[in-house]
C-alpha cells in the first residue's frame, strides 16, 4: 500500500465521484479507478458502493477512512519532526471567535515576520472551533475558555469583562426580562454565560435572535431590538456617545478568558510554535 493510494481514497470519499476526484488531483479518471481497485484488492473488501449518483463508502470504507486520516497526519508530522531547523512556512489555518483583542496586531506581526507562511483565519463560535481543532481541520483556535478538552493544550491570551447592553429605554431587571436576546449561534461562550445568569434569575427569555457578526449585534442593540452580552472594550465608545447603556452582571458571569488551543498530540512545528510566541508577545500589548 502506498501513501498516495490513501490520499486518492480520501479525495474520492470526499468528492463522491471519480470524475470530481480526478479534477481535484489533476489525474485521469482511469488512474483514479485503477488505484481504488488496487486498494480494494489489498484490503480484500469493497470500499465503495457504486451507484448512479457516484460512490459512497461501505462500512469497511468508513473504517479505512478513519485510519487513513491518522496515517497521513502522522506522515506529515514525521516530515515536520525531522525538519526542526526550518523557518515557519506552509499553510497555517487558525480559527477565532469574533472578539479577540489585538487579533489584527497578532496576525500582522506574525505574517510580516514569517512571509513564507500561508495564513488563513476562520471565524466561528467556541464549540464549533473546538470540534474543528479536535478533528484536525484547524491547527489551532482562539476560543472562550471552557472546560478544555483533555486532547487540547491551551494558552491564555487575555481576560475580558462582559457587560449586558441595551438601548437607553431599558433601565431595570423587569425591563430586561421582556427584551429579546441578541447573540451568536449556540456554542458561543458568551451566550452560555448569559444563559446561566438568566437561569439563575429564573428568567425565561421571550425571544432569541441569532446573528453572524458582532457588528450586527451591536447595531441591533443600538436600534432597540434587544439586549446583548458583549465585551466591554468593544462598546465603550457607544456608551460614551449615549447610544447604549451598561448593565453589569456579577463577576462569575462577566469575567471571561480567551485562550488559544491546539491538539496536544500533534507535533509542535516551527510554524505553530512561532505563532504561539507571537500570542505570548501580545500580552504586553494588552497592558498598554
Amino acid at each position: 500500500m502506498e501513501f498516495k493510494d490513501l490520499e486518492i481514497f480520501q479525495v474520492v470519499a470526499d468528492k463522491g465521484t471519480i470524475s470530481e476526484a480526478a479534477k481535484e488531483l489533476n489525474y485521469v479518471q482511469s488512474n483514479i479507478t485503477s488505484r481504488i481497485r488496487k486498494l480494494e484488492a489489498e484490503m480484500n473488501t469493497p470500499l465503495f458502493n457504486r451507484h448512479r449518483r457516484g460512490m459512497s463508502l461501505t462500512p469497511e470504507g468508513k473504517k479505512l477512512l478513519t485510519y487513513s486520516k491518522r496515517i497521513l497526519l502522522l506522515t506529515e508530522e514525521m516530515k515536520n519532526a525531522v525538519q526542526t531547523n526550518k523557518e515557519p512556512s506552509g499553510k497555517l489555518e487558525i480559527g477565532t471567535i469574533e472578539t479577540v483583542i489585538h487579533l489584527p496586531k497578532i496576525l500582522s506581526s506574525y505574517i510580516k515576520k514569517y512571509k513564507e507562511v500561508d495564513l488563513s483565519v476562520f471565524t466561528g463560535v467556541t464549540e464549533s472551533l473546538v470540534e474543528e481543532v479536535l478533528n484536525h481541520k484547524l491547527d489551532g483556535a482562539f476560543i472562550t475558555e471552557t472546560d478544555v478538552h483533555h486532547d487540547l493544550l491551551s494558552y491564555e491570551v487575555f481576560e475580558e469583562e462582559l457587560v449586558l447592553i441595551s438601548d437607553t429605554h431599558v433601565t431595570t431587571l423587569e425591563d430586561i426580562k421582556e427584551e429579546t436576546i441578541l447573540c451568536f449561534s449556540k456554542g458561543c461562550g458568551y451566550r452560555a454565560r448569559l444563559a446561566e445568569w438568566y437561569k439563575n434569575q429564573n428568567i425565561t427569555p421571550k425571544k432569541i435572535m441569532e446573528f453572524g457578526t458582532l457588528e450586527t449585534i451591536l447595531r441591533s442593540a443600538v436600534m432597540g431590538l434587544g439586549v446583548a452580552f458583549v465585551p466591554k472594550s468593544e462598546v465603550k465608545q457607544l456608551e460614551k456617545e449615549g447610544l447604549v447603556q451598561f448593565h453589569t452582571l456579577p463577576e462569575q458571569y462577566s469575567k471571561v478568558k480567551t485562550v488559544f488551543v491546539r491538539r496536544a498530540d500533534t507535533y509542535l512545528t516551527p510554524t505553530i510554535e512561532k505563532f504561539i510566541e507571537t500570542i505570548e508577545s501580545s500580552k504586553q500589548w494588552n497592558r498598554t
